[in-house]
């Protein structure tokens, strides 16, 4: 499968051959799967907060004194964004006409009928003007010509790049990118004591420079209007975490020019990025998961529940920790620290039979790790992880994020527990990453390296398989703290395809 040159080329981009070749073998193998014990539902997993407690819990976080910051993962191309259009672009260039095109393909269709609510029109009808292209004479070859532009390098360069640089959300004052999008997010909860805002982006190293020249253009009316200092880093996932890319028949991927193709291995990749990240609370959202202005009121509401949420467990578990750390016999810290391993669904048979020092020992084990807090919605069909028990690589069962792709749907009992899964994982999660004496966890520590898993993206409008490392929220964090939260349907609206643009909550 790996010819003299691919070696030749795997070794100048500084990969082991040998690694390349043991990825194309776990591609034919394939992953183990995780076993699942129930869906994680309401009330039994997935807590609802009441009104009552959101004021509570909103004062606890907003009275918090720790850093706070926002991690977007941001590194992922809109290639997927933009596959439909790929497939009719290649149509009308091999001379289809456009009613045949818009048969096959409703959703370009859809898109074209559409041109004028989406964000980017405006610029989009600039420079369709300059190649002499009129929007409103919208002929088999002209719509070539308009998808070449949104696509291309020529035009807007969209299939080029993130979804972080694509206009998102038309406003009255001009439209404003994704990226734009989560430095107001950011000042709206992300606010520390001293009126900063510190935003970490995960961004490729070509496009690290777009994201610059975006936030350095738009920071500087969001500080004015909301009267913080904006600070914003960025980081690279490792090339060395890449991995080979494959057809769905397991042989090489190779891209147009017949050269094999590596891609990031997901957004697993990235815990080594926010391992690096010094932060007391830190909220995690990908960057295609932002709305409107008028919409963000109720996401700004349930970041603050959620985080304080967070700041209420991690006090409680300190107190506990702090006390066992210097008298392992005290009542009150093993009765507490009994009563919120229950509360977060710890295994307490396992403590009947310990001694005093064997039980705050026991405890201090389980209270004593990274701990994280998901939001999750109702299950409306979109694709992605779920909450579920699982069986942990130790044997134990725990609260766990889960993707399709790690679980055996051709196993009927299997299958009818994720069948009754509720709701879906938006990747909306608030992490404290220090322990109770305020040192960082290492992180890796805390990760099942058996949960990578296998999935299908694509590259030029080509279906691929892409093998990806335990995912950042899914086996990465298998072994964190967890607490799973209801959160309303509108604070999830991620952009998946183009079309995605057009729903009600994107206008």
């Amino acid at each position: 499968m790996i010819s003299s040159k691919d070696r030749q080329e795997i070794e100048a981009l500084g990969f082991d051959v040998a690694v390349i070749e043991n990825q194309l073998k776990q591609f034919e193998s394939g992953f183990p799967f995780l076993e699942l014990k129930a869906p994680a539902t309401v009330p039994t997993g997935i807590m609802q907060v009441e009104d009552t407690q959101k004021a509570y819990l909103i004062e606890k976080y907003e009275n918090f004194g720790g850093k706070r910051v926002k991690f977007v993962p941001a590194s992922g191309a809109a290639t997927r964004m933009f596959k439909s259009l790929y497939e009719a672009k290649d149509l009308f260039e091999n001379g289809e006409s456009k009613e045949s095109v818009f048969e096959r393909l409703k959703d370009v269709k859809q898109v074209f009928d559409n041109l004028g609510k989406f964000a980017f029109y405006s610029e989009l009808k600039e420079v369709s003007a300059a190649k002499g292209i009129s929007l409103g004479d919208l002929s088999s070859a002209n719509c070539a010509v308009v998808l070449s532009l949104i696509l291309g390098e020529q035009g807007l360069n969209y299939g080029n790049l993130p979804k972080g640089l694509v206009k998102f959300h038309a406003y009255d004052d001009g439209a404003r990118k994704a990226v734009a999008e989560h430095l107001v997010e950011g000042a709206e909860y992300a606010k520390n004591r001293d009126s900063s805002v510190s935003i970490h982006f995960t961004v490729s190293p070509n496009h690290l420079e777009g994201f610059k020249a975006e936030v350095a253009k738009s920071k500087e009316a969001v500080e004015k209007k909301y009267g913080v200092a904006i600070v914003v880093d960025y980081s690279i996932q490792k090339p060395s975490t890449d991995t080979i890319a494959v057809n769905l028949d397991n042989t090489p991927f190779r891209g147009n020019d017949g050269e094999l193709v590596f891609r990031p291995a997901g957004h697993g990749a990235l815990l080594e990025n926010l391992n690096d990240i010094d932060g007391d609370v830190i909220f995690v959202k990908n960057i295609d998961n932002v709305v409107p202005d008028n919409l963000k009121p109720t996401t700004v509401e349930y970041k603050k529940v959620l985080a304080g949420l967070l700041v209420d467990v991690q006090e409680r578990a300190f107190a506990v920790l702090r006390t066992l750390d210097g008298n392992a016999s005290d009542d009150k810290a093993l009765t507490d620290g009994t009563f919120l391993i229950e509360k977060l669904g710890g295994d307490l048979s396992k403590l009947d039979s310990l001694n005093e020092t064997e039980k705050a020992d026991c405890i201090k084990n389980f209270l004593n790790r990274p701990i994280r807090v998901c939001g999750m919605v109702k299950n409306l069909g979109e694709p992605g992880g779920g909450p579920f028990v699982a069986r942990n690589s130790d044997g134990d069962y725990s609260l766990q994020i889960v993707e399709s792709s790690q679980i055996d749907l051709k196993n009927p009992a299997q299958k009818a527990i994720f069948d009754e899964a509720t709701h879906f994982n938006p990747v909306d999660l608030v992490c404290g990453v220090k322990n109770y004496k305020g040192e960082k966890f290492d992180l890796r520590d805390f990760r099942d390296p058996k949960t990578g898993f296998i999935s299908i993206k694509s590259k030029d409008g080509r279906e691929l398989k892409a093998m990806e490392l335990p995912g950042l929220w899914n086996g990465a964090m298998s072994n964190w703290i967890t607490l799973f939260v209801e959160v309303p349907l509108v604070t999830f609206n991620p952009v998946k395809s183009i079309n995605d643009l057009l729903r009600t909550e994107h206008q």
